[in-house]
């Protein structure tokens, strides 16, 4: 970024079309008055141009879009009968059901319904508030003791630079009508919030990689606290950016 650095996010929200009337105001005031931001603004979207062209798209070759077209439709299948369970209820075949229904029954659930859409939602409103950062810096000797008091939780705060994931800063934000705290992170020019709070019961220790509305996400915990990592990333570099997280947590 060549511009004024705090102007990056409303750069991008407004080449997106998702930056609100307020925003898309101040920010082209800011830059009648700003060469340097206005140069910036027009060579991203220049570039947004040059990505957008047909000529970068891989066109399928023609033998294989041949045979797609040539593969005949799934046979379907007869109605299914209703079960005779007295006679599936006993022997090995019974046993197998009852311990596949157990296990079932007993797996820890992802987490709350909903949440990834409220993360999502998180993540869209930031970039389009120009709210993403409450705590501008990259120093997380900084960021950590600045959620203290603002928080009954302590998150733990990791520079990832050397990675390629530069930290930039903090912020408070809401999921489930509780307050949490939210560390940002830059990739080239994408941003990562990283949602954390106290572990809900109902979740998994696993972690767990989704796609939602065109962004990914990426969850775990540790130390009984949960990392949601939200993107518009690749799924790749997203895993990549919690594998670096969790290494340099345990440093």
């Amino acid at each position: 970024m060549s511009g004024c650095g705090d102007r990056e996010m409303a750069m991008h929200a407004l080449l997106d079309d998702e930056l609100d009337a307020l925003g898309t105001v101040a920010l082209e005031e800011h830059m009648r008055g700003c060469a340097t931001c206005r140069d910036e603004f027009d060579r991203l979207e220049r570039l947004r141009g040059i990505l957008s062209e047909p000529e970068l798209r891989h066109r399928a070759p023609d033998a294989l879009r041949e045979r797609i077209m040539a593969t005949p439709p799934p046979e379907r299948t007869p109605a299914a009968r209703t079960p005779n369970w007295r006679a599936w209820s006993g022997g090995a075949v019974g046993g197998a059901i009852a311990a596949s229904l157990a296990l079932l029954l007993g797996m820890p659930q992802l987490s709350e319904p909903g949440i990834a859409d409220q993360l999502v939602d998180g993540h869209i409103r930031s970039l389009q508030s120009a709210h993403l950062i409450d705590v501008a810096t990259s120093d997380r000797h900084v960021v950590k003791p600045w959620f203290n008091g603002r928080i009954d939780f302590a998150p733990q705060v990791v520079d990832l630079k050397p990675q390629g994931f530069p930290l930039v800063g903090g912020r408070l934000d809401v999921v489930d009508q509780k307050t949490v705290a939210v560390l940002v992170y830059r990739r080239r020019l994408h941003s990562i919030n990283l949602f954390i709070r106290p572990a809900p019961a109902v979740a998994s220790p696993f972690v767990r990689s989704l796609r939602q509305d065109s962004y990914n996400l990426v969850r775990w915990t540790s130390g009984g606290l949960e990392f949601w990592a939200v993107s518009d990333l690749g799924s790749d570099e997203l895993e990549q950016f919690q594998k670096a997280f969790v290494r340099a947590d345990k440093m």
